[in-house]
């Protein structure tokens, strides 16, 4: 995984979440809420996820907010209430774990942790993750190099869990018309000159709900394995986020059209596993 000047193959390493190999031959959509908030809302977004071509489910148990006054997510008193829904639609789970103490809380509802971007810096939750066994999704800090990003990694491989995947989510700059800045630059390079999968997630990179689409299409352009994007069935209603997450009717449209552009760059999406 070590970075050089130019690489002349492309990332080789293969992360398979839930039956889903990332950083192979094929695109992989993860779709879900920003928070998990009740049985009912995770349920209608993941029926609906799925039926529009998401491949893997994600959905917040904690969140880090940055008021503390925000809605900070369910935590472990949602088990019950995860568990059923991926036993139903039959998907895997992929979210976020901001402390090293929630790891064992959640280890039988998630099939990958992630690192949000806040804690790409917490060395000491990313050696923890480094001697589990199940993958990791590593969010580049929102004020993070490439350097940095890359080296928070290896915390997680170096500790004996190869299975990271790269993700880039807009970092900060002085522009303030979008909530970050994508960098598209930081997929490209990543994938040259890392062995990892990488993967974009447009919804945190740009903040506004009609501009989500458009960076996914980028994101599978510039050569992404996949994207993570915010869904809500009424995004108004949300707790977290909202203004940025897709309803149901823009992530089916945004699915049909992702489709030709990855049929049009030989990176079809993932043949759906039924697992239901």
């Amino acid at each position: 995984m070590e970075m050089q000047t130019m690489q002349t193959t492309p990332s080789t390493q293969i992360v398979n979440i839930g039956g889903y190999d990332i950083g192979g031959a094929n695109f992989t959509v993860i779709a879900g809420p920003c928070s998990i908030e009740s049985y009912d809302q995770f349920l209608e977004t993941a029926k609906g996820v799925k039926a529009s071509g998401a491949h893997l489910l994600r959905g917040g148990i904690w969140k880090m907010r940055t008021s503390s006054k925000d809605f900070q997510g369910l935590g472990s008193s949602s088990a019950d209430l995860i568990k059923a829904v991926c036993k139903e639609t039959g998907m895997s789970l992929i979210s976020e774990v901001t402390d090293a103490r929630q790891i064992e809380e959640v280890y039988d509802l998630v099939e990958c942790f992630q690192v949000g971007s806040r804690n790409m810096h917490n060395y000491a939750l990313l050696k923890e993750l480094g001697m589990q066994k199940k993958p990791v999704l590593l969010k580049r800090g929102f004020a993070a190099l490439i350097t940095e990003w890359v080296k928070a990694a290896e915390y997680v491989t170096m500790g004996g869990n190869p299975n990271v995947i790269l993700c880039e989510r807009g970092i900060r700059t002085f522009e303030t018309s979008t909530r970050n800045t994508l960098d598209l630059n930081a997929v490209a390079f990543a994938k040259r000159n890392t062995s990892l999968p990488v993967i974009v997630d447009p919804s945190h990179a740009v903040g506004i709900r009609a501009l989500v689409p458009d960076m996914a299409y980028a994101a599978a352009a510039v050569g992404a394995d996949g994207i993570i994007v915010e869904v809500h069935p009424r995004p108004a209603e949300a707790l977290s986020d909202g203004m940025q997450a897709l309803t149901l009717s823009d992530f089916q449209m945004m699915m049909t059209k992702l489709n030709k552009i990855l049929t049009a760059i030989d990176k079809p999406l993932h043949t759906a596993i039924n697992k239901a």
